[in-house]
């Protein structure tokens, strides 16, 4: 799905085919999950192939490892530069993007000695996720913001998301909804959550969430569209039943949400802002001409 003997990688500072690619058994990324990285997407566009928001991405990339006491010292330039590069040497337009700082050999528990950037891609024309998901109030609570650094994308915390994920799929629905430590809707396991009513559109404030780049990308379509939204704690029982609720990420884009723990929400998805949403998201990263562009 991911590679085939033909898709080259960057990795260490050279480009080479994914097969040729390997990690090192004694880095403290592949034995305390201690990397930081990015999803990103391209789009093919009437002005070429163009990835969406690469500055913001990279500057979170680059935020994340400072967080987490990586050493890094590539610029949002570079790494934008190299990511069209790997694009080309693919022949990708419509691709998913991973960026991935890992680690130097170390046993112990201490900061990273020396970093590695790998640059992955795929060819994705879609979301991972599909409208209409059922979704469930999860057991598994987000991790709490006193014990990690919650607004860095770190590869360990992402076991919290597989459990969680994979618990809800074991019990009959698409995705988990987690909350934090107080009983509040954080976000799923992947992805930002918002729920509408009466009108307005209501998402986690920060503070125990991953604000992602697509929520902010939300925030100004909303602003465009004269759509109301609040950032705002709020309980699961606060959102079911609402008039409409839906997901949002990099992979997701924006998807619809049928039902929170078997309670439907209430208004037809055509008829609703999350639809007006979908819509003008989907023709901003396909046209929008705000970042580089190239040609293959």
């Amino acid at each position: 799905m991911y590679y085939s003997d033909k898709t080259i990688v960057y990795f260490d500072g050279k480009f080479l085919k994914a097969e040729e690619a390997g990690t090192d058994l004694y880095g403290q990324s592949l034995h305390y999950g201690y990397s930081v990285f990015e999803g990103i997407k391209s789009y093919k566009t009437d002005h070429g192939t163009r990835i969406f928001k690469a500055e913001e991405h990279y500057e979170r990339l680059k935020k994340s490892a400072e967080l987490m006491h990586i050493p890094f010292d590539y610029t949002v330039r570079e790494l934008t530069d190299l990511t069209y590069e790997l694009l080309e040497r693919n022949g990708f337009s419509d691709a998913y993007i991973r960026p991935l700082i890992t680690c130097s050999p170390n046993m112990s528990l201490s900061k990273g000695k020396k970093s590695y950037l790998s640059l992955l891609a795929w060819e994705w024309s879609n979301g991972y996720l599909a409208d209409k998901m059922k979704i469930m109030t999860s057991g598994f609570q987000r991790p709490n913001p006193k014990a990690f650094k919650i607004e860095a994308k770190v590869g360990g915390h992402y076991v919290n998301s597989i459990l969680a994920c994979q618990d809800a799929k074991d019990r009959g629905y698409d995705e988990a909804l987690l909350l934090d430590e107080n009983g509040n809707v954080a976000e799923s396991s992947g992805a930002n959550v918002f729920y509408e009513k009466g009108g307005m559109l209501f998402t986690p404030a920060k503070g125990n969430i991953l604000p992602g780049i697509t929520r902010q990308t939300v925030f100004e379509i909303c602003s465009e569209l004269n759509i109301p939204v609040k950032e705002t704690l709020f309980k699961p029982e606060e959102m079911r039943g609402a008039d409409a609720a839906f997901f949002c990420g990099t992979a997701a884009e924006i998807v619809a949400l049928d039902s929170l723990d078997d309670v439907p929400f209430t208004k037809n998805w055509e008829d609703t802002a999350g639809k007006k949403i979908q819509q003008a998201y989907f023709k901003l990263v396909r046209t929008d001409k705000s970042s580089v562009v190239v040609n293959f």
